[in-house]
């Protein structure tokens, strides 16, 4: 495989380029950073910003497979900021993929496209987009797999979208150290009774999963033009699990609490607030981050293991001693 990644020096990206080096791929990676401890390790680094549309033909020169994992994330800011990366930015490598007749696309996307706020126990594909938008990001990301998803089979480019939910594991520079900080500021509070699951994927599955649909994406397969949940298949408590999480930064449990109805209240009078004023800085709290912390939300994985053979190979258990074992590296 000659292979385009992305995002490559991100925290998925970074995976997914040295999985695909460990079985003999060339890999070429679109990054914003010199990315040097990439060009170390073998990979071609173009740097650019996917939202230069010639920087993303030039990228996508030679290539056969394009896994699309750079993106902009997060729960508050403008609509153009996650619009112009996450829609337009594709956009570009989609129409730079026809052009140069890259033969796959493999989008990674995110399962809150189908999130509005209500709880979402062992949902499958076959659930529909949100009817509201809680925020930006998973607006953008919803239209831009909309967008991939329609475009398959043009020109030849087949194209499917993984959706990983809450990626974890070492060199995690977003889920798990804003966790820990929140918890040092004393802003971290259970929201609900405790009781609600998910299913939180460790990141090298997560990686795996990228590889596995795009060596089963052809034409004519299951996989052209599907969009496919991606977890651990384990639910969990979030409750029991941040805890977890905090004894490795040697921070204590969750203590304080406060009900889900009361945290989507004070986060839509935030909101609400932030906006008039003109705070460009993310509230404390807001809607979309007191249902995911108070709300279920995991999923029904058989169709990815149907159509593509995806089964996690590290356990929760196991990703939480390598995340602790790399933590304690680190110190």
């Amino acid at each position: 495989m000659k292979a385009l990644v992305t995002g490559a020096s991100g925290f998925l990206g970074r995976y997914i380029v040295e999985q695909l080096l460990a079985r003999g791929d060339q890999v070429r990676g679109l990054c914003r950073s010199p990315a040097t401890e990439l060009a170390a390790i073998g990979v071609e680094v173009i740097r650019g910003d996917v939202r230069d549309a010639a920087v993303v033909e030039s990228a996508t020169k030679g290539i056969d497979t394009v896994f699309h994992v750079a993106g902009v994330a997060g729960i508050w800011g403008p609509r153009r900021h996650y619009f112009s990366t996450n829609v337009f930015g594709t956009q570009n490598v989609l129409w730079a993929c026809r052009r140069q007749y890259v033969r796959k696309l493999i989008f990674t996307s995110s399962p809150s496209v189908t999130f509005d706020g209500a709880d979402q126990c062992g949902i499958d594909e076959s659930a529909a987009y949100a009817a509201r938008w809680l925020n930006h990001y998973h607006h953008s990301k919803a239209v831009a797999e909309q967008m991939v998803l329609s475009s398959g089979g043009h020109d030849g480019v087949q194209t499917c979208a993984l959706r990983p939910h809450l990626i974890w594991g070492p060199r995690d520079r977003q889920l798990v150290p804003r966790i820990w900080q929140r918890a040092r500021e004393g802003k971290l509070r259970r929201v609900g009774d405790g009781t609600n699951s998910i299913d939180a994927v460790y990141v090298e599955n997560a990686a795996a999963a990228h590889l596995q649909a795009a060596d089963a994406l052809e034409a004519g397969s299951p996989l052209a033009g599907k969009a496919y949940f991606i977890g651990q298949g384990e639910k969990i408590n979030l409750w029991k699990w941040i805890d977890e999480l905090l004894t490795l930064a040697n921070l204590p449990p969750v203590q304080r609490s406060i009900s889900t109805c009361a945290a989507w209240r004070i986060g839509a009078i935030l909101e609400a607030a932030y906006r008039g004023l003109r705070i460009r800085r993310e509230p404390p709290m807001t809607r979309f981050l007191a249902a995911q912390l108070g709300r279920s939300h995991w999923f029904d994985l058989a169709a990815a293991q149907r159509d593509f053979g995806y089964c996690p190979a590290v356990s929760t258990a196991e990703g939480m001693r390598r995340l602790k074992s790399s933590i304690q590296q680190e110190r």
